[in-house]
């Protein structure tokens, strides 16, 4: 099945004592979990799924999505972020600034 929005939560978690952080062990199936409902309530008149996935590799500005077909990663997500990013990405076509990685970047250094 093709989708019109594809939405990749980062799951990944690392061995204890592992010298990165990994995203799921904050809350990566929390906010899978947190997605799947929430698109599911809404109904969407479009193609969209939620999944898990493995490391997307820039763990080190916290909890990482993506979401195709733009490639849009954002980071240090946090479950109270789900709504926005449906609302504004999902719905509206806006990308959620304050949470892109090139923005965290810049603010980061």
């Amino acid at each position: 099945m093709v989708y019109d929005k594809h939405i990749f939560i980062c799951t990944n978690q690392r061995a204890e004592g592992a010298s990165r952080k990994s995203c799921g062990e904050a809350h990566g199936m929390e906010i899978v979990d947190a997605f799947k409902k929430k698109l599911k309530a809404l109904d969407l008149p479009i193609k969209i799924r939620a999944q898990k996935s493995g490391c997307l590799d820039i763990c080190d500005f916290g909890q990482t999505i993506v979401i195709y077909p733009e490639g849009v990663f954002y980071v240090g997500v946090e479950l109270s972020d789900i709504d926005e990013i449906i609302d504004e990405h999902i719905i509206n076509g806006r990308v959620v600034e304050r949470l892109k990685l090139e923005t965290v970047r810049d603010k980061n250094g």
